[in-house]
């Protein structure tokens, strides 16, 4: 596999990062360690996770194969801060107290003493800039966190939080997370700029159109699929409209031309894009995850062009 530094800073990941949305909930323990050893043996190390996940579950899990199925420091954890249990359930904030609460539980969770990288899951609409500014640094001090980033930010916020960290002498941001896919091209826009500006990486979520862009919904919603899923079918459900189809036909077009497999094809346009440091993927079972790693690739320019062409959001 592909390494690279993200952004301007010195952590090398993977060009592919194994995402872990359903374990513990939908991924058994078993196949999740099955899919972490077909993942490092590949050679990535970037596992992206969060405390949203099945509420604790995902993390528990990755806690239960460190230094078991891998060595911790093999590994680079990615997580998101700011996700707290109340009585209502879980809930989100930015402030000093939520971000430190919830990563006292994620590094408990997943038996670890410090995570590589943290990412403030959204802006809060209560706490201010410096708040988050300054946890994220007191954080980083002590060893607790290793690099901050940002998730679900717009890039005008993202450029304030990364001033007020400059200004504060702080450890500055990272790299940004977002959708990115043939399917959700909007990061084009405004949020890639802004992360080539202030030296960013970005890693892309959902490369493969959640699931959408492997072609699997071309005729039909297989049982097993995260669009039968009673808690997923809600996620999936926007990338099966009538304007999708173009997008995934023509994926499915290409794959055959070149003989590879539609999630090749979408995983590598996405892998490739202008400041993708990691594109992120989960998968259903290991033989999945092994078949995508294997064969991620760049594509040649004619059909790089023929895909931005029939994805464009203007097009």
């Amino acid at each position: 596999m592909r390494e690279r530094t993200v952004g301007r800073s010195g952590l090398v990941v993977g060009c592919v990062g194994l995402g872990t949305l359903t374990w513990g909930r939908d991924t058994s323990h078993e196949e999740a360690r099955g899919q972490l050893e077909a993942f490092v043996e590949a050679g990535g190390n970037l596992i992206d996770t969060s405390p949203a996940f099945g509420r604790g579950t995902s993390e528990a899990t990755i806690g239960e194969l460190l230094d078991v199925t891998v060595d911790r420091e093999d590994v680079i954890l990615c997580t998101r801060a700011g996700f707290t249990e109340g009585p209502a359930g879980m809930r989100f904030g930015a402030g000093r107290g939520p971000i430190l609460d919830s990563l006292r539980a994620s590094l408990e969770r997943m038996n670890t003493t410090y995570v590589d990288v943290l990412l403030v899951a959204a802006p809060d609409p209560l706490a201010p800039d410096e708040e988050t500014a300054s946890t994220l640094g007191w954080l980083v001090d002590r060893g607790l966190v290793r690099y901050v980033g940002i998730q679900g930010y717009a890039a005008w916020r993202g450029a304030v939080l990364c001033e007020r960290l400059r200004a504060m002498g702080l450890p500055l941001l990272t790299v940004a997370e977002q959708e990115y896919s043939l399917l959700h091209r909007g990061v084009e826009e405004e949020i890639v700029p802004m992360a080539d500006h202030l030296g960013l990486g970005i890693f892309a979520s959902s490369p493969l159109g959640r699931g959408v862009l492997t072609g699997k919904y071309r005729h039909s919603i297989p049982p097993t699929s995260r669009a039968a899923s009673e808690h997923l079918a809600a996620f999936v459900r926007p990338y099966l409209e009538e304007g999708s189809r173009r997008v995934v036909e023509a994926v499915a077009r290409a794959a055959d031309g070149l003989g590879r497999t539609p999630a090749d094809v979408a995983l590598s346009w996405t892998v490739d894009r202008a400041g993708i440091s990691a594109a992120v993927v989960g998968a259903r079972t290991t033989s999945q995850l092994q078949s995508v790693l294997s064969k991620v690739a760049p594509l040649p320019d004619l059909v790089v062009d023929a895909l931005d062409d029939v994805s464009s959001p203007h097009s």
